[in-house]
This record gives C-alpha cells, structure tokens and sequence, in this order.
C-alpha cells in the first residue's frame, strides 16, 4: 500500500482537482445557492456515489473498453449533454417563482440526490481521468492493483465529498441573503441554466 509521504501527495493532488473549477463543484454551488445547503449536500452525496461507479471501473478496466470504444463514449457523452440541457430548461422554467425555501425541510433531497448520481454516471470523461489518476500512485510492483485503486477512489469520494459539504454550507449563507431580495431570484435561475447550458454543450463538444 502506499507510504504516507505518497498518501498525503494523493491527498494533496485529489484536494486540488476537487476545487479547480469543473461541472460537479459547480453543480453544487448552484444547487446551495438557488435551494439551500441541504440541496447542495444531497446533491453532492449523488455526485460522490457516482464516484463508487467510476473507482470500480477504472479498478476492473471497464474505463479502458469505454475509452477505446468511440461508440460508447460517444453514447454516454452525449446523453450527459442531453441531461444538462435539461436541467438547464427546468431552471429557465423557474423564472420568477421562489426558487428557494425558508426551510431545508421543503427540500426534494431524494431528486436531488439522485440528480447528482445520474449527472456523474453520464460524464465519461470522469471514468476517463479515474483510469489516467488513480494509477500514478499505486504500487505496480503488488498483486494488489485493483484493490489500491478502489482504495485510492474512496479516498477521493471522502475529500471530495468533505469538500462539496463545506461549498453547501458556504453557498447557502450567501442564498439566504439572496432569497431577501426577491428581484435576484431570476438571475440566479438565469446563471443556472446558463451554467448548465455551457457545460453541457462543452460535453457534447468533448473528444476523447
């Protein structure tokens, strides 16, 4: 297994590519933002739980077939552009309602939980990088690979999903000073879709 001056640089790298900007942090901020912390922890919860997909795959090669497969990638990438233009339209669809409540508890935390899975499970490119991390800090010279990488993944999926929770908690103080000012409620719809908009159409537009 790894030593720990190599677990701490894996921690350190994973750390780095959660916050850089890309479609999962974004999701969650959106979500915080536009229905409150607890909306953007369920979602961040379907976010990480893809994530169990994906160490598995790249663990079992499954990543590999899809890379090498342009039938496939094509297929998954373009229903994950399919998907985001879709929330991007229920977003535009909320256009002056109240698109926040006082309370978590008006929160559909199983829809957005499940959200969160689908949007990952239709990104490729996630399996795609998993393949391309997870390897660099797994000990070749063990018998072990499989089970190094679906070590490294859950690493992953917990600092990713501390991360995402922190970014909720953040995100949604700045929505409930968003929901006192009634007039805002269509940017903030207007920025989501638009959001979602672009990330799926980068998808769609993505080579392997």
């Amino acid at each position: 297994m790894l030593d720990i001056s190599q677990f701490l640089y894996f921690l350190a790298a994973s750390v780095a590519l959660t916050l850089l900007p890309g479609p999962d942090i974004v999701f969650v901020l959106t979500q915080s933002l536009s229905k409150g912390k607890l909306a953007g922890i369920a979602t961040a919860s379907g976010l990480c739980t893809g994530l169990l997909f994906h160490t598995t795959a790249a663990a079992l090669g499954v990543s590999a077939i899809i890379y090498r497969s342009a039938l496939a990638f094509t297929a998954l990438k373009y229903a994950g552009a399919i998907y985001l233009l879709y929330l991007a339209y229920k977003a535009l669809r909320e256009d002056g309602e109240l698109i926040r409540a006082d309370t978590d508890k008006d929160t559909n935390v199983s829809l957005l939980y499940k959200r969160g899975i689908f949007m990952n499970l239709l990104n490729p490119k996630v399996s795609l990088f998993f393949l391309a991390f997870l390897p660099q800090f797994v000990d070749a010279s063990s018998e072990n690979i499989s089970l190094q990488m679906i070590f490294l993944g859950f690493i992953f999926l917990i600092q990713a999903l501390v991360l995402f929770t922190a970014v909720s908690f953040f995100a949604g103080y700045i929505g409930s000073r968003i929901i006192k000012k009634p007039h805002l409620y269509k940017y903030v719809n207007w920025t989501k879709a638009g959001i979602f908009s672009i990330i799926g159409v980068e998808l769609a537009l993505s080579q392997q």
